[in-house]
């Protein structure tokens, strides 16, 4: 499962979500890409699903680059305790996604499986999403 090897903090604020992505809005390294359409969180086990879901499709053909990284801890108090006594313990991590965000870059394979692959991917994830792909690209 990803996650930072060490954090500053151990307990983190929600923070907002509003807004548009203002990094990593175009594809830099492969020729298509998954973009997302709506702000979220994506969790670790997310991201993995969507990763193996990919890697599971195109039988290990081209290169896969993941644009997100769960870095921020969302805490959790346990089930059935009482209002009160501090924030929860850091329960898992998530990787806050902002609209036009790219998740998930590909290279190396045809438009037609990439198209399929990121749509199995895409099913893996909480918020909508859509393909692209680099202008020039046949």
């Amino acid at each position: 499962m990803l996650m930072p090897k060490r954090v500053k903090h151990r307990k983190m604020m929600r923070g907002t979500m509003k807004g548009k992505a203002t990094g990593a809005t175009t594809l830099d390294f492969g020729d298509y890409g998954l973009r997302a359409l709506e702000s979220g969180w994506i969790t670790a086990s997310q991201i993995e699903a969507m990763r193996v879901a990919t890697v599971h499709y195109l039988k290990r053909l081209g290169k896969l680059w993941l644009r997100i990284f769960p870095d921020k801890p969302v805490s959790k108090k346990p089930a059935e305790t009482r209002m009160g006594k501090g924030k929860g313990e850091p329960a898992f991590w998530v990787a806050p996604v902002r609209k036009g965000r790219i998740l998930i870059e590909l290279e190396g394979v045809s438009e037609k499986d990439a198209r399929e692959a990121l749509r199995r991917a895409a099913a893996k994830l909480p918020i909508k999403t859509r393909f692209i792909k680099r202008e020039g690209v046949i």
